[in-house]
């Protein structure tokens, strides 16, 4: 970090702790966080504390995550210790602080050994999101500008901590009530629009694709589980996508990679595949389980502040002008019964003149925007 973020992190802890968890006496906190984020963690700490709540610091690490992957056996990989079970259970609210030293810590470790650890993990996430769902947990994950990140997004390093400024609305006088206009504006996107529709229709350059929404809840991403936030998303019903789709921004999923990503489905399930980069690790991931074959989420991205790919998913997916949907686990707070090992968010540009939205036969959405009645 330089010069430019620095200015921000009082701000920046104060929005995390009282807008997007809302802290509130008596919480039990825990706070994951990367050593390059450990001033923010700091300040999100003291935050914690002043307001009567009680926190906990759990470090993560990219070298050893890659020392785990190339020494741990396979029952190793299958135990999951107290004290990562502890996120998912022991406290009330969790705040991750994103900020990876390296984006490919991973990239030469066997997808399989990735995949066992997720289905050792996944219990406890399930069940995570599920308390979530139901009010009982509060979590948000939460950028922090690192060189790495910088670097893969191809921007310099001042350049990236503006950017991610700028994402998160720390710039602006009042970033509380900034995140309160996007979270109005992506409601009434939801209210009027969204939640009335059964089928939509997506039409455009890469994409001819059906998906049946009805009897799902829309779920508005307004900062307050990811920050940046700036979508609405819901899960599909399982059986009822058809089609095809190729996305257009680079993913880089588990430290590996994956461009030009094209799906085709029939009765909700990938039936045709194919990559220009990554078409094996593609394969790899679709064959995890059955659910890794069908959508758990599908999502319009909002946040115009944000205007180009980074290739984190963080911001990737809140790209003003964007859809993504993800394979695999689908969020039970939006009624999805997909289960699975990964969730994997894919990147499809919708600001082309001839990109086209349809609920129940009729126009909503055209060239990235919604057409909202002012």
């Amino acid at each position: 970090m330089s010069i430019v973020f620095p200015a921000y992190l009082e701000k920046y802890a104060r929005l995390l702790v009282d807008y997007s968890v809302e802290v509130k006496r008596g919480d039990r906190v825990v706070i994951r966080t990367w050593l390059e984020a450990l001033p923010l963690a700091r300040l999100v700490y003291r935050e914690v504390l002043r307001r009567g709540a009680h926190p906990a610091l759990y470090l993560e690490d990219d070298i050893l995550a890659e020392i785990f992957y190339r020494e741990a056996s396979d029952e190793q990989i299958d135990f999951v210790d107290a004290l990562r079970r502890s996120i998912y259970t022991e406290f009330d609210v969790v705040i991750t602080l994103f900020a990876p030293s390296h984006l490919k810590n991973l990239v030469s470790i066997p997808p399989e050994k990735q995949a066992r650890r997720s289905k050792a993990l996944e219990p406890y996430f399930t069940r995570f999101l599920q308390e979530a769902a139901e009010g009982k947990k509060r979590w948000v994950l939460a950028a922090y500008p690192t060189l790495a990140m910088a670097q893969e997004a191809g921007m310099t390093p001042i350049e990236f901590e503006e950017f991610v400024a700028r994402a998160v609305k720390v710039t602006e006088d009042d970033p509380v009530a900034a995140w309160r206009r996007q979270a109005e504006y992506q409601r009434r996107i939801v209210d009027e629009i969204l939640s009335k529709a059964d089928e939509l229709v997506f039409k455009g350059p890469g994409i001819d694709l059906t998906v049946k929404v009805g009897g799902r809840r829309w779920i508005v991403d307004d900062g307050h589980e990811n920050m940046p936030g700036g979508e609405v998303f819901t899960g599909p019903v399982e059986d009822s996508v058809e089609g095809c789709v190729r996305f257009d921004f680079p993913s880089v999923y588990r430290g590996v990679e994956v461009e030009g990503v094209k799906l085709c489905f029939k009765r909700g399930e990938v039936v045709e595949y194919d990559a220009v980069k990554g078409r094996d690790f593609l394969a790899k991931m679709l064959s995890v389980d059955e659910g890794a074959k069908r959508l758990g989420e599908l999502a319009f991205g909002l946040n115009y502040g944000i205007t180009r790919a980074t290739r984190e998913i963080l911001f990737d997916e809140k790209i003003g002008g964007t859809i993504h949907m993800a394979l695999g686990n689908g969020y039970p707070e939006t009624g999805s019964r997909n289960k699975s090992a990964i969730h994997w968010d894919l990147i499809k540009d919708m600001r082309d003149p001839e990109a086209r939205v349809y609920a129940d036969g009729e126009l909503i959405y055209k060239a990235g925007r919604f057409l909202l009645e002012e």
